[in-house]
C-alpha cells in the first residue's frame, strides 16, 4: 500500500536547493497520483485539493526574522497548530516528512508527536558549519567559532532523534547521523532535469568563463574566488573572466574585490540554462553543501566542475574524469588553471560530466524516499522494498 504523506519543507517557493528538492517531491508525488498533502508557507493563506492531493500554505507573520535574502523563521509558527490538527486529522496520514529545524520543520515534529504520527526528517543543510562559516567571517575568534560549530550539531542532531527514519544526501552525513542518532538512515540524492540543461552552442569567447550559480552567502567560500582570480592572473594575464549567477549578502563584495566578472543575479528556466551552457569550467570552492544541485545542473550542460574536496559535492564529481576535487586552494588553482589551457580535455571532462548528470532521475531518487516512508509506517525494510515501480 502506498504511504498516505504528510510533507512540510521549511522552503518551497525559494530559490535554493531544499526548495528545488520540495517543489520535485511535491510534482512527482501528484504525476503519482499518490495520496499527498503538502503544508509549506506561501505569499497568502491558501489550501487547494485535487483528488488525494491537497496543498495548504501557510502565511508568515510580522515575527518572521530573516535567516538569509530570501529565508524566512517565523517566530509565531504555532500560530497555524489548530488548523493544521484539523487538516492532518482529515487526511489521516501514515507519516510525517519535515526537512529540518525551521519554522515549518518544528511545527510538523510537534505536530507528529501530539498525533502519534511516525515522522521523517531529511537533512539538506550543514546548519553549524553555515553559522561557523559566518562566525568567521564577523572575525569571531576561532575557538568561539569553533565551540558554536560543535553545540550548534549536538542541538541539530538532537532534533533529529525525533525523526522515526533519517534522509541524507551524502556517504559521510548518513554515517554522522546513523552513529549520532542511532536512527535507520536512507541516502536521498537529488535528479537533474537534463532536457532543460543541457549542451548548447555558443559564439566562441576571447577568454575562459568560469561559472558559479548558488546563493552568494559566506558559508560558499566565495571570497577565495578572488584569490583564485588572482593566482591566475599571475601566471596567465587576462585568460579567465567570471559568470556569477545568484543574490546574497556577499554580492557587495565580490562586485568590489571581484575583477572582470559579470553578475547576474537570479536566473530561472531557459535564462539559467544558457548561462550554464556558456560556461566553459564551473567553480563551486563550497566547503559546507551536502549535496550540491548546481554542480550537476552545470555537468548536464557538458561543464566540468572543480569542487572542494570537503562537502557532498565532492561525491558528484569523478576526479579526473568529468571534473576535479580539489585537496586545497592551490590545488583548486593548478585544476582550474590546466582546464582552462586545455580545450580537448575539457571537451572530453564535459562529455563524461553530461552522461553523468544523465543518469541522476528524480524518480530513482523518490522511489528510494517512498521506501523510507514505507519503513517509518512498517518499521519493516523488507516491505519498503515491496512498492510499486514508478508509473
Amino acid at each position: 500500500m502506498i504511504p498516505r504523506v504528510a510533507f512540510m519543507p521549511d522552503c518551497f517557493h525559494e530559490v535554493n536547493g531544499v526548495a528545488l528538492t520540495s517543489r520535485q517531491l511535491d510534482a512527482w508525488a501528484q504525476r503519482q497520483r499518490y495520496p499527498f498533502l503538502s503544508i509549506h508557507y506561501g505569499p497568502r493563506l491558501h489550501a487547494e485539493t485535487h483528488g488525494d492531493y491537497r496543498r495548504v500554505e501557510l502565511d508568515r507573520t510580522w515575527a518572521k526574522v530573516a535567516v538569509d535574502c530570501d529565508l524566512w523563521f517565523d517566530a509565531a509558527l504555532f500560530r497555524h497548530r489548530s488548523l493544521l490538527r484539523d487538516e492532518l486529522r482529515r487526511f489521516r496520514p501514515d507519516v510525517v516528512h519535515i526537512t529540518g529545524p525551521g519554522d515549518a520543520g518544528i511545527l510538523g515534529a510537534w505536530l507528529a508527536h501530539d498525533l502519534r504520527i511516525p515522522l521523517v526528517i531529511s537533512w539538506h543543510t550543514n546548519v553549524h558549519e553555515f553559522a561557523a562559516r559566518r562566525l568567521r567571517n564577523l572575525h569571531v575568534s576561532e575557538p568561539i567559532a569553533s565551540f558554536a560549530e560543535r553545540k550548534i550539531l549536538d542541538a541539530v542532531c538532537r532534533f533529529y532523534k525525533l525523526g522515526k527514519v533519517l534522509l541524507a544526501p551524502s556517504p559521510e552525513l548518513l554515517q554522522m547521523l546513523q552513529q549520532r542518532t542511532g536512527r535507520p538512515v536512507y541516502r536521498m540524492t537529488r535528479g537533474c532535469d537534463t532536457t532543460l540543461f543541457r549542451p548548447r552552442t555558443h559564439a566562441p569567447k576571447s577568454n575562459i568563463l568560469l561559472g558559479f550559480t548558488g546563493r552568494l552567502t559566506a558559508e560558499k567560500n566565495l571570497r577565495s574566488l578572488a584569490s583564485l582570480q588572482r593566482k591566475l592572473d599571475e601566471g596567465y594575464p587576462g585568460l579567465c573572466r567570471f559568470l556569477i549567477v545568484g543574490e546574497g549578502g556577499e554580492r557587495p563584495w565580490l562586485e568590489a574585490n571581484l575583477r572582470n566578472a559579470v553578475f547576474t543575479g537570479v536566473l530561472k528556466g531557459e535564462a539559467l540554462a544558457e548561462a550554464y551552457s556558456a560556461m566553459d569550467i564551473f567553480v563551486f570552492p563550497s566547503e559546507t553543501d551536502t549535496y550540491g544541485n548546481v554542480v550537476v545542473e552545470a555537468m548536464a550542460s557538458g561543464v566540468p566542475a572543480v569542487v572542494s574536496n570537503k562537502g557532498g559535492p565532492r561525491f558528484l564529481v569523478k576526479h579526473g574524469e568529468t571534473g576535479f576535487v580539489a585537496d586545497s586552494p592551490d590545488a583548486f588553482t593548478e585544476h582550474v588553471a590546466l582546464l582552462a589551457r586545455n580545450l580537448p580535455l575539457r571537451r572530453s571532462m564535459g562529455q563524461a560530466a553530461r552522461q553523468f548528470a544523465e543518469a541522476q532521475s528524480w524518480d530513482s531518487v523518490f522511489q528510494r524516499v517512498y521506501q523510507a516512508y514505507a519503513e517509518a509506517v512498517t518499521g519493516c525494510p523488507q516491505l519498503s522494498a515491496a512498492l510499486p515501480a514508478v508509473i
